[in-house]
């Protein structure tokens, strides 16, 4: 018999890991971490992770399970990410999946071509490029998946061009050969789609709110453990702007500044991947609103 599975999407900002937090409670389930930053260990403020005493008691999962150095895939995702929830699944609970990583959340439940390993020298050649001739090799290659890729998300167009340069063939045309999709599950997706208007002036303030909470220190002491500035999960909203404060490259009000307008667009980024996912049912609110928890209880009263 199939096991219950839920999934809270949408956004950043919108809620999700308050309404996740409320269904598992409501439902005997555990939540199942999705979001890239949250993996990594020390980056909290940024990541906006749950404080441990905000979690009531219920068992989170694939929260602070790399080094900031590790090289962590939607692939390792995938694999840890299927691991527990049939864990969470066999102990009788339901996995409550919740966060705004599309890729990952694809990579679990439809599965992912993993392609060839990765070429170190390839990546060293690449790396020199600057974004836009990298993007323009990549359409030259597979001018679909140069659609599909963000021309400022380096590590995914190297990569998709890594696949194409080692298979000889478009990264596209590999991806619609053969992934495995999740078994054993019946899913329940829930997209949270508040007023844009109102989810913006949330993320203004969640942006300053994050510095006063200690952002810079939470940096400065990542830092002094001796990780570099070149970790991954220094590459993300929040942690970029706060480097370039620390370095002198910007003033606290530039900074600010930017970074409101990239979580804005990353926002708007999410709300484009998830809609295009029919499988997943939209509310029209944020996730601590008593409209949600009611839509939500809906939704979930169905599995």
């Amino acid at each position: 018999m199939a096991h219950p599975l839920i999934a809270v999407v949408g956004p950043t900002g919108a809620g999700k890991s308050s309404l996740a937090l409320w269904l598992a409670a409501r439902l005997g389930g555990e939540i199942l971490n999705c979001d890239s930053i949250q993996v990594y260990r020390h980056f909290d403020i940024g990541a906006a992770k749950t404080p441990a005493d905000e979690r009531a008691g219920i068992p989170h999962h694939l929260i602070d399970v790399a080094e900031p150095t590790d090289t962590f895939t939607a692939g390792d995702y995938a694999r840890l990410a299927r691991e527990k929830a049939s864990e969470i699944a066999a102990r009788g609970r339901v996995p409550v999946v919740v966060g705004g990583t599309g890729f990952y959340l694809r990579a679990m439940l439809d599965g992912l071509f993993e392609g060839p390993p990765r070429d170190s020298a390839l990546r060293e050649e690449l790396s020199a490029r600057n974004s836009g001739v990298l993007h323009r090799y990549l359409r030259r290659l597979d001018a679909e998946a140069a659609r599909r890729i963000h021309l400022n998300d380096r590590n995914k167009v190297v990569r998709a061009i890594e696949i194409c340069r080692q298979a000889r063939r478009p990264v596209t045309e590999l991806y619609r050969g053969g992934s495995t999709p999740l078994e054993g599950f019946r899913l329940c997706l829930i997209g949270l789609d508040p007023p844009r208007a109102d989810l913006y002036a949330l993320l203004d303030e969640r942006c300053r709110r994050m510095f006063e909470a200690g952002l810079l220190e939470e940096v400065r002491g990542i830092l002094a453990k001796g990780y570099p500035r070149t970790a991954k999960p220094f590459e993300s909203l929040g942690y970029k702007h706060a480097l370039r404060i620390l370095d002198g490259g910007s003033t606290f009000e530039q900074a600010l500044e930017e970074m409101r307008k990239e979580t804005r667009h990353y926002a708007k980024r999410q709300w484009t991947w998830f809609k295009k996912d029919a499988r997943v049912q939209w509310i029209a609110a944020f996730g601590d609103s008593i409209a949600a928890r009611e839509a939500a209880a809906a939704l979930t009263d169905a599995l």
